[in-house]
């Protein structure tokens, strides 16, 4: 059971780090966005293991030569997006209306976090190829790596409000900037192991 629990601290690491900067970048945050954004990534983390447990053992070394290049791709591209979304703005000083209601930020919005919660989950596909290939069940460390995932989630989220604070206006920069890092970092892992 602790190995579960620490496999799924593990694979939340990247889901958190989305999370923080998700949340420093979204100008509200309305408590169930951010139920929603936690729930996803422990969906994905939840549902990728058992997948990958189906796939087998024959699948394994085909997503391995490819999956650490689909998650920088993704996560580069909506850091991307955000970063250049950030620089466009202030190039065009935009100030909101005072009237104006503040608006929940694209990466909080549903089709980004499909993309963010996949991303991140892809080592978890790779867990559940490996458990696939031990002859062990997936049911029960999915499930611990699912929650795990959504309580560390929700952590980011609330670790990122505060920082909100600090960042300020470069919030949006800052959260795509993590997000690109995280790309890299998952890229220049994969890459340095020889996989």
């Amino acid at each position: 059971m602790l190995t579960y629990i620490l496999v799924g601290f593990a694979l939340a690491a990247d889901a958190f780090a989305v999370s923080v900067s998700a949340a420093v970048c979204t100008e509200v945050l309305p408590l169930l966005i951010g139920l929603r954004a936690a729930f996803m990534f422990g969906l994905f983390q939840f549902f990728m293991p058992i997948v990958g447990w189906l796939l087998g053992s024959a699948f394994s070394k085909f997503i391995q030569g490819f999956d650490h290049w689909i998650a920088f791709a993704l996560l580069a591209f909506v850091g991307g997006k955000m970063f250049y979304e950030a620089i466009r703005a202030r190039e065009k000083a935009e100030c909101p209306d005072p009237g104006d209601s503040p608006k929940v930020h694209g990466v909080m919005k549903l089709n980004t976090l499909l993309v963010l919660a996949f991303a991140t989950s892809i080592d978890a596909l790779a867990v559940g190829l490996s458990y696939s290939i031990l002859g062990e069940s997936i049911v029960i460390p999915s499930l611990i790596i699912g929650v795990t995932t959504f309580g560390v989630c929700l952590l980011g989220i609330e670790f990122g409000k505060h920082l909100k604070e600090v960042f300020r206006e470069w919030g949006e920069i800052a959260g795509g900037s993590i997000l690109i890092l995280i790309g890299l970092k998952i890229l220049i892992e994969h890459l340095a192991s020889g996989k």
